[in-house]
């Protein structure tokens, strides 16, 4: 890896952002000129696979096991050696040097979540990161507002708001391993909560019984048909969904596990595997439109970002659950697959020019924090 770094001073608008979610599939990054008043300006992006073995032991640490500790420190490791790889992606395809870019905004990866006993743990190694890159990292973004009583998601929101607001009622919809949503309407504050699973389970089910890493467009779901009986189980079994917001979840809760034990308390018919595929991704959409229609019946649009919003089956799930027009962030200018990545580039911002970027309204924290992290270069 070769990282430029001729003499200079960063400039104080670039940033980089990078994300690994839910779904474990990659990492996303973006480098984004990020100017006060004036819309982000993406300059580069780049997207890379994860390894396989690596791919493997993240999702093994989302459950208890032998010598975590060891296992997640090297994971952790991995994972910064991949968001550096990114890094020296973004910045060869942009021409720019090292130190023209203020910071990172690094998410790390989610393996625990659990907010209601106090903490959440992203599997990161930043100060790696900002020793292989020669750049301020800056991590850790949601124990502040765990600290503060917070859910400490989603952390994305007030980035939506500043990019996404409108005149009128209108939600952005982000479909990684678990849903987000964040409702905006104006004069109101901004709003935004976790829906329920996303692909965690769409891609879940796909690999167990298709070896495919994901059901492209939905392909396979179309070959089945919804089971009504089973998704109203499902959704009557699971206490989470009737939780008023501010509420999130991940993988701790929607896991193969609870997908298991409701397809062995199910007391019809043994469903085959791609009813049962249709009947998830129905769970997806239905869900997320119970959420919205509870929280916000004048959401007039509904933009999707996120792995999710390349699935043409669910989006069509979507704008049938919803009633509402939805379409894919990139007609609002923002490409699907870059607004996460974005986000902690805009985090990462917030936290170098200290803005409290933790939102009340969002996580229940007892007030607004600054989120966020520095580790040095």
């Amino acid at each position: 890896m070769n990282f430029s770094t001729p003499a200079g001073h960063a400039n104080p608008d670039l940033y980089i952002g990078l994300m690994s979610g839910t779904s474990v599939d990659g990492v996303d990054g973006v480098l984004a000129s990020l100017t006060d008043g004036q819309a982000p300006q993406v300059l580069a992006s780049a997207s890379l696979p994860m390894p396989e073995n690596l791919r493997r032991e993240l999702l093994a640490l989302n459950e208890a096991g032998g010598d975590e500790l060891a296992r997640a420190a090297l994971a952790a490791n991995a994972l910064a050696r991949l968001y550096a790889q990114a890094t020296a992606a973004l910045l060869q395809d942009a021409g720019i040097a090292a130190s023209a870019v203020t910071a990172i905004g690094a998410h790390g990866q989610t393996v625990r979540h659990r907010p209601d006993s106090g903490y959440t743990v992203q599997l990161n190694a930043p100060a790696l990161l900002a020793e292989l890159t020669g750049i301020d990292v800056v991590a850790d973004f949601r124990s502040r507002d765990v600290a503060a009583g917070g859910q400490g998601a989603p952390l994305v929101p007030p980035f939506h708001a500043a990019v996404f607001g409108a005149q009128h009622g209108r939600a952005v919809l982000n479909l990684g391993g678990i849903a987000n949503v964040t409702l905006l309407a104006p004069g109101q504050a901004i709003r935004g909560f976790d829906t329920g699973p996303a692909n965690v389970f769409l891609d879940g089910w796909c690999q167990r019984h298709l070896g495919l890493p994901y059901d492209a467009d939905g392909r396979w779901a179309a070959t089945g048909q919804v089971l009504a009986p089973l998704l109203e189980q499902w959704i009557a079994s699971e206490p989470w969904f009737g939780l008023p917001p501010p509420k999130s979840t991940g993988r701790d809760l929607f896991n193969m596990q609870w997908l298991d034990s409701r397809l062995a308390a199910f007391d019809g018919p043994k469903p085959l595997p791609q009813d049962v595929q249709a009947t998830l991704q129905r769970l997806t959409a239905r869900t997320v439109a119970n959420a919205i229609d509870g929280a916000a019946a004048n959401t007039r649009e509904v933009f999707v970002c996120g792995g999710g919003a390349h699935n043409a089956g669910l989006m069509r799930e979507l704008a049938y659950c919803l009633q509402r027009p939805v379409r894919p962030t990139d007609d609002l200018g923002v490409p699907a697959q870059q607004v996460e990545a974005l986000a902690f580039a805009w985090l990462a911002q917030a936290f170098v020019q200290r803005r409290q970027a933790g939102l009340p309204a969002v996580t229940g924290a007892r007030g607004a924090r600054i989120l966020g992290a520095l580790y040095p270069a």
